[in-house]
């Protein structure tokens, strides 16, 4: 970017009194697992979301760009970040802190618009997996009824572990009970 658009970016009176962040191509913006309370909402430029960055199993969800937020779980639910962002270009966002969000909302309807959708959007994917899962579940118990209840008491476990996705600490199993669940 020329210094030219870099001045009328930050001189714009629309971004006054907001805490503007750079970000250089590259760089590491929010690191999956990492827990930090802060949002971005980018203004200018663009950064690639991964899942699973640096291992073996690296996914490039998407690119995105102005107008896209990030880390509102962290923000929101104090809940380590899903995703890592890193800056495809040199990103210019507005970065939104506890103190600062009812002014965000306040400012940026669409922005919380589009969060609600990315995460209605999400739990229809979940309900969907779940559904699939179940119906999984359901033609496996036909051929092996004995082990089924283990089956997917052993399945719920992998797939909620306290210390990533889902539930944090309790399990709920089918046959009702309630436990702690530890760390394998």
């Amino acid at each position: 970017m020329d210094n030219s658009n870099k001045t009328s970016l930050i001189s714009d009176n629309s971004y006054e009194g907001k805490a503007i962040v750079t970000f250089p191509a590259e760089s590491l913006i929010l690191k999956e697992g990492d827990v930090t309370a802060e949002m971005y909402k980018i203004i200018q430029g663009r950064a690639e979301m991964y899942v699973g960055y640096g291992t073996d199993h690296e996914v490039l969800v998407g690119i995105i760009g102005p107008g896209a937020c990030f880390g509102e779980l962290g923000l929101l639910m104090q809940e380590p970040a899903i995703y890592t962002i890193i800056a495809y270009t040199e990103v210019y966002a507005i970065r939104v802190t506890l103190d600062r969000i009812g002014t965000f909302i306040q400012e940026n309807h669409s922005s919380i618009l589009q969060i609600m959708t990315n995460m209605a959007k999400t739990m229809s994917v979940m309900q969907h997996q779940i559904t699939y899962l179940s119906q999984e579940l359901s033609s496996y118990n036909s051929e092996k009824k004995d082990s089924f209840e283990d089956v997917k008491k052993d399945l719920l476990r992998s797939l909620y572990n306290p210390n990533g996705f889902g539930m944090r600490g309790t399990m709920y199993y089918l046959d009702g009970a309630k436990r702690s669940e530890k760390r394998r």
